[in-house]
């Protein structure tokens, strides 16, 4: 078996930064931005997107997630085919992130214990994106 990962990559339309700090807020970690105007892209696009995130990093020990504001001429489209799932190590913690990561936005499934054992719930966030969140009480 490799090495390799696989991380989450986010789109927005121009509240990558806004989102990312929020995710912050709510999981921790360490947050790094570059901007157009700090990429080789700033001479090739509009001065208006100078600002926009080019690429963002939010990590801890134990995740990843990547996320940028640069979308084609199509725009952007969010849909319901990927969820960022979050293992959570306690019931204080699913708790906790629920309510913070819900905040502003849809609370679809409220952590409960399921028919499988595991403590788990779902939710839209503020900025559209699916989070299914899990807590294995068995292990």
């Amino acid at each position: 078996m490799s090495g390799t990962k696989i991380n989450s990559y986010l789109t927005f339309n121009g509240n990558c930064r806004e989102a990312m700090q929020f995710y912050k807020e709510c999981l921790g970690g360490e947050l790094s931005f570059q901007t157009v105007e700090e990429s080789p892209f700033t001479k090739k696009l509009p001065t208006k997107l100078k600002d926009c995130i080019v690429h963002s990093t939010l990590k801890n020990e134990t995740f990843v997630i990547m996320a940028s504001d640069m979308v084609d001429d199509k725009g952007l489209i969010k849909g319901n085919a990927v969820s960022l799932l979050l293992d959570c190590s306690s019931e204080e913690e699913i708790k906790n992130r629920y309510a913070k990561l819900s905040s502003g936005g849809e609370a679809t499934h409220p952590p409960t214990v399921s028919f499988w054992g595991t403590l788990f719930g779902n939710l839209i966030d503020k900025y559209g994106n699916h989070w299914i969140l899990n807590y294995n009480r068995d292990l």
